[in-house]
């Protein structure tokens, strides 16, 4: 059972104290987008009551509005353990900004020139890497075993070689919660000279993030999945955001992340990303100080936000090991991905299944007719779902634990899905 009792957080999140089916309802949709705290709220009302204005006026409400823009790339900076919050840049989503900078990438890039990407990464890791091939870039695509949806290292080492010029992969993979080597695979893209372009969207709310010790050249999260608002934010070392050509007008600016920060921005969502953020330190001061130890080196909001995400991801662990079991229980259930708690550390506490006598979307409807909020389909992981053979059949039923979940939320969650096999 969970060591940590994350139970009063809860309160903090408005959403969580919603009625459905005459109970409170259950959100294991966090692979989709997590809940808000209330701070998160306040902070975007907050913006647009007093501080609503566009970006370099001399008078007091655009002063301040830069201010907290700043300060939001600050936060990212911390979050990421960036070398500089000028290396953080905004924008709408991952998918928009990984199609931004895969353009200003493919810019650089010359006929027989090659990318690599997987099949086991959500569709906005593949779809812009391979439009590439429009530039006679060849594009090569690496599998995963189906028994256990690791990642085929032995096939990337394959394709590897002096004319790979970009490693696209998946933090973690966000239909069955893999969690993929990064440092390894960014050693192996430098070792012949290419970079690598990380998605961390399904990983971020489940552990710490350090791109200095991951080695990696760009990685792209969204907040939506930590506990903020709708936004994207993408990491890049300096160097190369700054000899990366942008497609931007031409009054913008020419220096990171400006040129990349296309229009006006969501100045009320980077507000709100502030306040997720320092919700995420404010964890990390109340519950993680046992995990301080493991932070050497890291001092004030970049050592709290490391001890929360410690925290969350040994709390998650244990209530997932909990739902994995009743899941392995249940006639008729098949469950996808490492399925072996003693690797569980190689996955994030996602879980996706199907059931015998019924399609992922009559389970999905079954469960949120009792309150219970998951997904099914394929969740823009399109090349999981067919390289598992399951796409023309609906996909998989895709639960999702975030650290405000609970042992009795899971509890009830197996109780339906028991009713439903039967």
């Amino acid at each position: 059972m969970p060591s940590i009792d994350f139970s009063p957080v809860r309160a903090q999140f408005p959403a969580l104290q919603m009625q459905d089916a005459g109970r409170q309802a259950v959100f294991f949709d966090g692979p989709g987008g997590t809940q808000v705290p209330q701070r998160v709220i306040d902070a975007m009302t907050h913006y647009l009551i007093e501080t609503n204005a566009n970006h370099g006026g001399a008078f007091r409400t655009s002063r301040q509005s830069d201010a907290i823009l700043a300060a939001a790339h600050e936060a990212m900076a911390d979050l990421l353990n960036a070398p500089s919050a000028r290396e953080i840049a905004f924008g709408p989503n991952m998918t928009s900004l990984t199609f931004q900078f895969s353009r200003a990438i493919g810019r650089l890039l010359e006929p027989g020139d090659e990318i690599i990407v997987t099949r086991l990464d959500h569709d906005a890791n593949r779809a812009p890497w391979l439009a590439l091939a429009e530039r006679a870039v060849t594009v090569h695509e690496i599998d995963f075993n189906a028994a256990d949806c690791t990642l085929d290292l032995q096939d990337l080492s394959a394709h590897l070689n002096s004319h790979t010029r970009l490693v696209a992969v998946g933090y973690a993979s966000n239909a069955v919660g893999t969690i993929n080597p990064i440092a390894q695979i960014a050693h192996m893209a430098h070792a012949v000279g290419a970079w690598l372009w990380v998605d961390a969207v399904h990983y971020a709310p489940h552990g710490p993030i350090d791109v200095q010790a991951l080695d990696c050249d760009f990685l792209v999260c969204s907040p939506y999945k930590f506990f903020g608002p709708h936004s994207g934010v993408v990491w890049g070392r300096y160097d190369l955001l700054e000899a990366l050509r942008a497609y931007k007008v031409r009054p913008a600016g020419d220096l990171p992340p400006d040129k990349f920060e296309t229009g006006t921005q969501s100045h009320e969502a980077q507000a709100g990303v502030l306040a997720a953020v320092d919700y995420l330190a404010d964890l990390g001061r109340t519950y993680g100080g046992a995990y301080a130890a493991n932070f050497p080196g890291f001092s004030g909001r970049r050592l709290q936000l490391k001890q929360a995400m410690a925290a969350v991801r040994t709390y998650e662990r244990a209530l997932f090991e909990h739902l994995v079991d009743g899941l392995m229980a249940i006639p008729g259930l098949s469950l996808y991905g490492i399925c072996d708690k003693a690797r569980f550390g190689e996955r994030t506490p996602t879980a996706a299944f199907r059931l015998s006598n019924r399609s992922p979307e009559q389970v999905a409807q079954a469960l949120a007719d009792r309150g219970v909020y998951v997904w099914s389909g394929n969740f823009y992981a399109l090349a999981v779902t067919e390289r598992l053979g399951i796409e023309e059949t609906g996909g998989v039923v895709r639960a999702g634990l975030a650290h405000y979940n609970t042992l009795e939320e899971v509890d009830y969650c197996l109780g339906c899905l028991r009713e439903l096999a039967e």
